[in-house]
């Protein structure tokens, strides 16, 4: 009922190549291209913004799956509409207006997802799932790749799963931080089916093959 959906990070990616690695990623067979806007304020780390995102969509039909590490994003969802965005994804902890974002969200024509830290608690969402397409959880600490894969955040997939399958909600579960071909299988298994991994895949020289050992990994 939710298909696998593998979702190369090009935070990890060549900055100075971004045409060429969306190409890579293409290739991969890959769904969606995973972009962390981050804006020094509410992650210590800066990365970009519309701009550069408008620029990649000339180059790239992948799903742009834009991850907002900022204050107040709602400030920001006609900018990342008209730039390309497919799926719009926020912070419950950066803003204090989480629902109305969400449906400007909608409004500007994208998907609407929502995030949540290690440190926040799963009940944060609930007042906000039957607006969303997607649901990520955070299984690193955000604002830096690299890190290592938290696995307590397994328990919030598997509760998040099991009020999605109560409420009778549609929405995809999406997870960020640490996803290689060992993590993985125990994310699915908990019930995500979005796989965000930027280190693990852009450390090959081979995308292609890497890519492929999170599906045969998922399969096993």
């Amino acid at each position: 009922m939710y298909p696998v959906k593998i979702a190369p990070s090009i935070l990890a990616a060549d900055y100075a190549n971004f045409a060429s690695e969306l190409k890579r990623i293409e290739e991969t067979g890959a769904e969606y291209v995973h972009i962390d806007i981050m804006d020094g304020q509410f992650v210590p780390n800066i990365s970009f913004g519309a701009d550069v995102v408008a620029s990649m969509r000339k180059h790239s039909k992948l799903v742009f799956d834009c991850h907002l590490m900022v204050v107040n994003p709602e400030r920001y969802v006609d900018a990342f509409a008209q730039a390309g965005a497919d799926i719009m994804t926020i912070h419950v902890e950066a803003t204090k207006h989480i629902h109305g974002a969400l449906q400007k969200i909608k409004a500007a024509g994208m998907k609407a997802s929502v995030v949540i830290n290690p440190g926040t608690p799963l009940e944060a969402l609930l007042p906000v799932l039957n607006l969303v397409d997607q649901v990520l959880i955070m299984t690193v600490n955000p604002g830096f790749g690299g890190q290592a894969f938290i696995p307590e955040m397994l328990d919030k997939v598997a509760q998040l799963a099991q009020i999605r399958k109560e409420k009778g909600y549609h929405f995809d579960i999406e997870v960020d931080g640490g996803i290689d071909n060992t993590t993985i299988k125990a994310a699915a298994e908990a019930g995500a089916n979005v796989f965000v991994a930027g280190s693990y895949l852009f450390k090959a020289d081979d995308l292609i093959a890497q890519v492929a050992t999170l599906r045969n990994a998922l399969n096993d």
